[in-house]
């Protein structure tokens, strides 16, 4: 159970008008996390810009994008993030054997070296921090300077997102 309520949509135009929005852009939708986000129009309206940047008008692949939210989201143990981009992920063609693979893979055999590079540094910025030079430049050969710079703001977004639904404990869609 959430640790803050749901606000109401109804008596305040500003939220109703904010989850209309928020549905327009998620396919009709209005998840929970959007819903508890709902407690602060500013902030609801800022995040929903910023992540709607990061999913749906950034030049940087959808396979890479779901494989470092999926991973963002095992390593903060954020199951709500990893339940809800499962099938974003395998949408964008991450295969089902990636999927299954991720939570170990350093042992596996399923990713190609560019996708190695991302995960060591998706691992490197989401439990600590900083970054080597040699991670870094692992992934900057591999990709160019505006996917470098979405890379990271969609790996730093997504430890945003899992903290914020953990701390929180937002609900699970049903």
């Amino acid at each position: 159970m959430a640790r803050l309520p749901y606000p109401e949509e109804t008596g305040d135009a500003g939220i109703a008008a904010l989850a209309d929005q928020i549905r327009a852009e998620r396919g009709g939708r209005l998840p929970n996390l959007y819903r508890m986000l709902l407690n602060s129009p500013p902030v609801a309206s800022g995040w929903l810009n910023f992540l709607t940047a990061i999913r749906q008008k950034a030049s940087l692949s959808g396979k890479l994008r779901e494989l470092v939210i999926l991973r963002v989201a095992l390593v903060n143990r954020a199951d709500y993030e990893y339940t809800a981009h499962t099938p974003f992920a395998l949408k964008e063609g991450l295969s089902q054997a990636k999927v299954d693979a991720l939570p170990n893979w350093l042992e596996s055999d399923a990713f190609d070296d560019t996708e190695c590079a991302v995960l060591a540094y998706t691992d490197a910025m989401t439990k600590s921090v900083q970054v080597s030079d040699a991670v870094f430049d692992a992934v900057a050969r591999r990709l160019n300077t505006r996917e470098m710079t979405e890379l990271t703001a969609t790996i730093a977004a997504y430890n945003l997102v899992s903290r914020f639904l953990e701390a929180i404990k937002i609900d699970p869609e049903h």
